[in-house]
């Protein structure tokens, strides 16, 4: 059994920020795959679904983003899971917009949510979904990037990258790191824009 989290804060005046991806994506997740209704457990919202032939839970801690690691250490406990069970999908600064990297381990890059499981679980080896939000440029400019709300210029990439995640899922589920990753390439791949018509040159008369 796998664990998928999904890092966000709780309230509504959170619900489209660029920090609340995490969010965003297990509800696409649980929407996809008919996942049993949303119960409190944990400190979380936690919803229980069967993906590709993987029983997944889908925990979103409600404990606030520097402290989503108690939610998830009480599940892990539970179930006896090893962190290498959990999945974890996170904002990115440091990959552009729409951007996608399975990473596990390694150190948290000042992601409080990141930092917290690291803490509560006594380890990082667990596994991340890492979604670029990219970075605002400046370091005095991050918190008002993370904690705003995703544009309207950003809809054509945020929806078709939800869509993506929720149908390569399954890859992930089965532990297929490579085919999950690929198959959300393909899905957000822009189009190739059309050939352009051959016009053939009338044959020349003497």
């Amino acid at each position: 059994m796998k664990l998928f989290v999904g890092l966000g804060n709780p309230g509504d005046q959170y619900a489209r920020n660029r920090h609340n991806i995490g969010f965003m994506a297990l509800e696409a997740i649980a929407s996809r795959h008919r996942a049993s209704n949303w119960q409190r457990k944990w400190q979380g919202r936690l919803a229980d679904a069967t993906i590709g032939t993987e029983r997944v839970l889908l925990l979103m801690p409600q404990t606030f983003m520097n402290q989503s690691g108690r939610s998830v250490a009480e599940a892990v406990r539970f179930h006896k899971l090893l962190p290498d069970d959990v999945v974890v999908f996170h904002d990115e600064l440091d990959l552009a917009p729409g951007k996608v990297r399975v990473k596990l381990g390694g150190g948290v890059a000042g992601h409080n949510g990141l930092r917290s499981i690291r803490d509560c679980l006594g380890t990082a080896e667990y596994k991340r979904v890492r979604l670029g939000i990219g970075h605002p440029g400046h370091k005095e400019k991050v918190l008002g990037h993370v904690l705003g709300d995703f544009a309207k210029a950003d809809r054509p990439w945020v929806d078709p990258l939800l869509d993506a995640l929720a149908d390569a899922a399954p890859f992930l589920a089965s532990g297929d790191d490579a085919g999950f990753m690929n198959r959300i390439a393909l899905l957000t791949a822009p189009p190739k824009p059309p050939r352009p018509l051959r016009v053939e040159e009338p044959p020349a008369t003497g």
